[in-house]
């Protein structure tokens, strides 16, 4: 076997090592949000009264947003952790594997901190008595508004720029690279920030039908994972955030029009 098939052999060994490990996070963190992620489901649609939360409530609900993001946003990562896995094994580097993990552990680490930001805004709604027991919003004013930030942030130059480093493993890699463990972790770090910033008002959308709901979080881990591996214009976020305005507008007005006649 020449250096260069053996090398090739290693990348490919690498890859689907890497490849096999991803694909077994996202299907125990989906097993998990269909198990019902430790909550009773079958008082979802019984009418909730706001009550103060547990510490051990808070903690369950951290873990659901977590495992969900895992289970929603992984698999789009998963070009970027296999190019770079690749990239470490052509560079010789010691424990390629180890790097890959870090790097999606650093990902992953971002992740959890918006989870807390999504806990605590589920807290505020719920103890304002805005979300139903399938953590759906109550409030077509509040839905409507969800909807109609979310688009208009869809057209934002924030989006753009974030979207372009999800969309473009080689333009982040070749940006950002940095040597060693503790670089790979930082890279993790940083490409999960853009993620975040690319599709943090998406997330909000679960608050729109229900953070349990999920079909509603499949699809949005299906836009997600087009906008960022096959759309490669910014049409669809176009065309996403053009029709998220249109669907908050009717929304936000229905539910304006609903409270009308009580203010008189």
């Amino acid at each position: 076997m020449t250096a260069t098939s053996a090398l090739e052999h290693a990348l490919r060994h690498d890859r689907l090592i890497v490849a096999i490990g991803i694909a077994g996070v996202v299907a125990l963190s989906w097993s998990y949000l269909i198990a019902g992620a430790g909550i009773d489901m079958s008082m979802a649609d019984m009418p909730m009264d706001p009550e103060p939360w547990s510490l051990a409530q808070a903690s369950l609900m951290f873990a659901m947003w977590w495992v969900m993001m895992v289970a929603m946003m992984t698999p789009s990562a998963a070009p970027m952790v296999l190019l770079f896995a690749a990239i470490k094994r052509r560079q010789a580097a010691d424990r390629p594997l180890a790097s890959a993990w870090l790097f999606l552990a650093g990902y992953l680490a971002i992740w959890a901190g918006f989870s807390l930001v999504a806990v605590a805004a589920q807290w505020g709604l719920d103890q304002a008595g805005l979300l139903s027991g399938m953590m759906a919003s109550t409030s077509t004013v509040l839905a409507g508004s969800i909807l109609l930030a979310a688009g208009l942030y869809q057209l934002t130059p924030i989006k753009r720029a974030c979207l372009r480093y999800c969309q473009s493993p080689v333009l982040f890699l070749s940006r950002y690279w940095q040597p060693g463990a503790i670089g790979a972790l930082r890279m993790g770090f940083r490409h999960g920030s853009y993620c975040v910033g690319c599709c943090w008002f998406l997330m909000a959308l679960l608050f729109v039908a229900g953070v349990m709901n999920l079909v509603w979080i499949a699809l949005v881990a299906i836009y997600v994972g087009f906008e960022k591996l096959v759309a490669r214009s910014p049409w669809l976020s176009r065309a996403a955030g053009v029709g998220l305005i249109a669907a908050g507008g009717i929304v936000l007005a229905r539910g304006l029009l609903d409270m009308a006649p009580a203010a008189l």
